[in-house]
């Protein structure tokens, strides 16, 4: 017994080391959230008070009311919304078909192809910026909503996630299958599509949050920005002549976390099993 006694009292300190550690990490990262929600509730005038303090001297929930009638703020959440959603739609489809492709058939230059269509990853978004506006300019697509869709639904990022996973799976599956009579089209609907849930979860969380954090292509090419303005374009109008809205602008900027965190919460288990499973093993 007084064995495990002394045995037990060092663990013990270590969870309790531990847990303190841990919770003061997300504490550090929590900071900025709390703070903006701090800030959302202050008075107008004490955003900048000097010394300055995390709760002001009244909790203003009128803030958040005031977001949606100083500008059509519930206009660009649906914008947003209606973008990041079909555009994660777009992504996911196109990600898998070419995952499944360069994966799982068996086809002359594949693996130098996809080597090729790997290294577009590292061409920055800004160099692509005046070609692609060309080529929408082109389509007619200039202020319209396929242009924010289509032009980033087909990077390799996606491919090389998925392409991961189903390399994953075991060969035997893809010959059992054929045996019983399924081709390629069969076989990706009804066996790698539905064992690829966790790795399309991860892939859907990071691709919305792309779309939806969007600036500078939204920027470029919405010239109308009460029709077709996303969330972070919608923010930017909380600056101008009549002064900087600082109080709305962390008001907004709380509301527009809101259907990202839903998000989160939603795919919680396909986020935690697709990152443990996603880019293990592969032929």
């Amino acid at each position: 017994m007084t064995i495990d006694a002394k045995t037990s009292t060092p663990r013990r300190l270590k969870r309790i080391v531990s847990h303190v550690l841990l919770a003061a990490v997300a504490l550090l990262f929590l900071y900025p959230l709390i703070f903006a929600v701090a800030t959302a509730l202050k008075p107008p005038g004490e955003t900048f008070a000097s010394p300055p303090s995390l709760i002001g001297s009244d909790v203003r929930w009128q803030n958040f009311a005031d977001v949606f009638t100083y500008v059509p703020f519930h206009r660009y959440i649906l914008n947003g919304l209606f973008v990041a959603g079909a555009g994660t739609l777009v992504v996911l489809a196109a990600s898998a078909m070419s995952a499944y492709a360069f994966a799982s058939l068996r086809w002359k230059g594949r693996d130098s192809l996809f080597l090729v269509f790997l290294a577009t990853l590292m061409v920055p978004q800004e160099v692509l910026v005046v070609p692609m506006f060309l080529l929408m300019r082109e389509f007619g697509w200039v202020d319209s909503y396929a242009s924010l869709i289509f032009p980033w639904a087909f990077t390799a990022f996606g491919t090389f996630l998925l392409r991961q996973f189903f390399r994953a799976v075991p060969y035997e599956l893809h010959e059992a299958a054929r045996m019983d009579g399924a081709g390629p089209i069969r076989i990706f609907l009804r066996i790698m599509l539905p064992m690829a849930k966790p790795a399309l979860g991860v892939l859907a969380v990071f691709t919305f949050i792309n779309f939806w954090n969007s600036f500078l292509w939204p920027l470029i090419m919405i010239n109308d920005v009460s029709e077709r303005g996303t969330v972070p374009l919608g923010m930017q109008l909380f600056f101008g002549q009549n002064g900087n809205q600082w109080h709305l602008v962390m008001a907004a900027a709380v509301v527009s976390v809101v259907p990202t965190l839903l998000l989160l919460i939603a795919l919680q288990k396909h986020l935690v099993k697709g990152i443990a499973t996603a880019g293990l093993g592969g032929r």
